[in-house]
């Protein structure tokens, strides 16, 4: 998986500006690893000529789509930075390159929102949500690729089991679901993940 488009503020400046903030829409355990290295308003520009910058927390809060649970937890963690992240690229083959938001918590990075935003005629109109937390969705080569973590039962909420990576190709007008991978964290000191093929 790639990083989330632009490089994304140090995970210290993050951590001090938004440790004092609320728990978020869900108390879940800790975010994908991308989310968890920072908020950023939005990246520098890319080199693509396709690129048009956006205020993602402006068009979040007027989509009548997002949970009102979501707005409301999205306000700024100190100062007037917000806890979101965003990406530009090519999803869905609009003339201007789409736009993934995931926001986050506050206090502990947990992402409880992802959506995108796809031009149409001068406007960026929503073409996909997810409000399962925890979540996070990434441009990985042109696909978009949502991660869910998950719990099993007796998982304390700081060390989820693993977690569920879906991908999503844009296919006559729609985001269409690929087959998901099932990654299970190690439970061993400093374990990654292991990818377990669905059955």
């Amino acid at each position: 998986m790639i990083a989330v488009g632009a490089a994304l503020a140090a995970p210290a400046l993050f951590l001090a500006a938004c440790g004092s903030g609320g728990t978020g829409a869900r108390d879940e355990g800790p975010a994908h690893a991308s989310a968890m290295a920072g908020a950023v308003a939005s990246p520098s520009p890319s080199p693509s000529e396709n690129y048009r910058r956006v205020d993602p927390v402006a068009l979040v809060k007027s989509d009548p789509e997002v949970s009102p649970a979501v707005k409301r937890e999205l306000k700024p963690c100190n100062g007037d930075e917000y806890p979101v992240d965003v990406s530009y690229g090519n999803l869905t083959g609009a003339p201007v390159d789409d736009v993934v938001i995931n926001v986050l918590t506050c206090a502990d990075a947990v992402g409880i929102g992802s959506y995108v935003y796809r031009d149409a005629g001068g406007s960026f109109r929503s073409v996909f949500q997810s409000e399962e937390s925890p979540v996070y969705a990434e441009i990985d080569q042109g696909v978009l690729s949502v991660t869910r973590q998950y719990y099993e039962k007796g998982d304390p909420i700081s060390s989820p089991s693993g977690e569920i990576v879906t991908p999503y190709t844009w296919k006559a007008g729609r985001f269409a679901q690929g087959k998901p991978t099932r990654n299970e964290y190690s439970k061993s000191a400093g374990g990654g993940p292991t990818p377990v093929p669905d059955s």
